[in-house]
């Protein structure tokens, strides 16, 4: 899921809020994490948000949490504490009475501690917008039904960098071995001419490779079977490969200056015979399982909420902690609201950069592949952190 784009790496200082801290001295390019501390009366429409919205997403997050070992370590180098640290918080969550949003804000003053986050001392970041999508399908290979939706490959290596090196935290590689070598494992295009043929199943199969394709970029989705029941899928894992947007390939061939959603969508429909090969430039290819859920599951583990889950990038920012969203939505009106970080995305990189889940449904459709908004977010870290890891933040 999640249309790339690059972040703003130059100082500035914002000319409303708390005052912004120097930009450190970091090598040119690497993005950084900073933190200046705020108070609620500084986070713009504060007020005016339905607070309690937040709190289905937020508990959800905290059944995660009470299961951790008391001392675990949220987030890297501990930015959001202990596990312990959000007993308090997340016991109290669950006292807030349903609708009360005076009481849902008083909950995060009492509990919480805004502080804005910057990449090396700038603010701005880039907001865009995912959802849960719905393909037709069906349990067998029959009619127009040709194009497979596999699950997980059997040959598929999945390495964690993170334990090798620290500062590999985050990464992940995906291969296959052959004899004593590791191989990248294969791009889209040679899954899709074959190339995990008797090694991932084929789950579905669906009448589509272009909604196929939006399904991968969005990550779960439904799939409405020809029998009228519905099937819903969770990532299960992806072949590791950089994912390349469509609508960039578009561009630059000169074929589309419209890169929402929506126009991708309508100009691939319209060009089938050039489609495939379009949609082949995406390297990247999303293995699927069922899921069983109430909802699409986010990277954090837990059933994402409808316009309160945010995806981020987890190498800077803890998931499951509440934050502040400062930006519009794609019709330029303000778009300001208690968010949970409960996801990721693989063009989601970053230490101000989020992907604004809107639901399911061609409206959450419309919305999503429409957003490409500039602004801003604070984290709300408890405001009782341990103290050797609250000097983090």
């Amino acid at each position: 899921m999640r249309l790339p784009s690059a972040l703003l790496l130059a100082a500035m200082v914002c000319g409303c809020g708390p005052a912004q801290p120097p930009a450190p001295t970091v090598p040119s390019g690497a993005d950084r994490l900073t933190l200046w501390p705020a108070t609620f009366e500084q986070l713009p429409g504060w007020q005016q948000d339905a607070a309690a919205a937040a709190l289905p997403a937020l508990l959800k997050s905290c059944e995660r949490f009470v299961r951790l070992p008391l001392d675990r370590s949220i987030g890297l180098d501990g930015l959001g504490g202990v596990a312990g640290d959000w007993y308090g918080p997340c016991s109290a969550a669950g006292k807030v009475a349903p609708g009360d949003h005076g009481a849902a804000r008083s909950y995060f003053e009492q509990w919480f501690a805004p502080h804005q986050a910057s990449n090396n001392g700038n603010p701005d970041g880039l907001f865009t917008g995912y959802f849960e999508p719905e393909i037709r399908g069906s349990k067998h290979r029959q009619g127009r039904f040709t194009v497979p939706i596999h699950g997980k490959p059997t040959d598929a290596v999945n390495i964690d960098l993170g334990r090798f090196r620290s500062e590999w935290q985050g990464e992940q590689l995906v291969g296959r071995l052959n004899g004593g070598r590791l191989d990248p494992y294969p791009s889209r295009a040679d899954i899709e001419a074959g190339a995990v043929e008797g090694k991932a199943p084929v789950l579905l199969w669906t009448d589509d490779a272009v909604d196929l394709h939006i399904m991968h970029i969005q990550g779960s989705g439904r799939v409405r079977l020809d029998d009228g029941s519905v099937v819903r899928l969770g990532v299960a894992g992806s072949n590791g490969h950089k994912f390349v947007g469509v609508g960039r390939v578009l561009k630059e061939q000169g074929r589309l200056d419209d890169l929402s959603m929506p126009a991708i969508r309508a100009w691939l429909k319209a060009h089938p015979a050039d489609a495939a090969a379009v949609l082949a430039k995406n390297p990247r290819y999303i293995f699927y399982a069922a899921n069983a859920g109430e909802g699409p599951v986010g990277t954090e583990g837990v059933a994402l909420t409808a316009e309160r889950s945010l995806a981020v990038d987890q190498k800077f920012i803890p998931l499951g902690l509440p934050l502040w969203l400062d930006t519009v939505d794609p019709a330029g009106k303000p778009l300001r609201r208690v968010m949970v970080a409960q996801d990721t995305g693989s063009a989601i990189k970053g230490p101000v950069r989020g992907d604004f889940f809107w639901g399911f449904g061609e409206a959450a459709f419309d919305q999503a592949g429409r957003m490409k908004s500039r602004g801003h977010y604070y984290l709300l870290l408890p405001r009782q952190r341990s103290p050797r890891l609250a000097a983090a933040g």
